[in-house]
């Protein structure tokens, strides 16, 4: 019996690869053997450094997916420049906070767009080419609040809650066609966008004092999932949401 984690000859998309988590998983999937192409709003050239370091091939696709206008453009960008698409890891994503209270319309749409229906319209535009082939690995990037309702975040919650929805949902529709979609729903991961947590003297403790592993996670604790979720070792994984938390949904 051979359980690989081996990628070689493999391509996969990623999006919001500029930094944090989806840098990691891009460079992780690289080291890993894959060709990647990344898509996001702003010029990630840290991270096609570091893929071009690896001696794997990138593409850089512009794309702001806070719509789902580019979202045929970046496949069909990826599928030409690499050829085909065996991975999809649909990173890409907005957070806003605001008292229940005050959090308006415009800061709703924002957030459930980018994180819900570009992320389902991308990955129904991914599928359509694995069906074809056969084969295919759907990676969503789920969140805690995936199981939970957060503070001061409703519209994340929403989505996130969502995204933990449509995974299962894809799954059921696609595992007998030969793609699996799973996801990741990372922890207190030190990102951008958890900047304003670390910052907050009070909550940083507190965050710090309920993880069992006693740290904040690092972008680079999702790597690891990512690669096993994108590998031929986890064929028979799927509708499956994997928390990479330190422990914290067991506290």
């Amino acid at each position: 019996m051979t359980i690989s984690f081996d990628l070689t000859g493999k391509v996969a998309l990623v999006t919001g690869a500029n930094t944090g988590i989806g840098q990691a998983i891009s460079l992780a999937l690289a080291e890993a053997g894959a060709d990647v192409a990344v898509a996001g709003r702003s010029e990630p050239t840290e991270t096609l450094d570091l893929i071009e370091a690896t001696g794997r091939k990138v593409v850089n696709i512009r794309a702001d997916l806070g719509s789902v206008e580019p979202v045929q453009r970046v496949v069909e960008e990826a599928l030409t420049g690499l050829g085909r698409l065996d991975v999809l890891v649909n990173n890409a994503g907005i957070i806003r906070r605001a008292d229940l209270l005050d959090f308006s319309e415009e800061d709703w749409d924002a957030v459930t767009d980018t994180n819900l229906k570009s992320l389902f319209f991308l990955s129904q535009a991914t599928a359509r080419h694995m069906v074809e082939r056969g084969s295919g690995k759907i990676i969503n990037i789920a969140s805690l609040l995936t199981f939970q309702g957060g503070i001061r975040v409703p519209s994340y919650a929403a989505a996130k809650s969502g995204v933990g929805g449509v995974t299962k949902a894809m799954a059921n529709e696609l595992a007998a066609k030969g793609v699996q979609v799973n996801a990741i729903a990372p922890g207190y991961i030190a990102t951008n966008n958890t900047a304003a947590l670390q910052a907050d003297e009070t909550r940083n403790r507190q965050i710090v004092e309920r993880i069992p592993a006693g740290r904040w996670g690092r972008p680079e604790d999702i790597a690891g999932a990512a690669v096993f979720l994108a590998s031929s070792a986890s064929d028979y994984v799927t509708g499956h949401i994997l928390a990479v938390d330190g422990g914290w949904l067991a506290r």
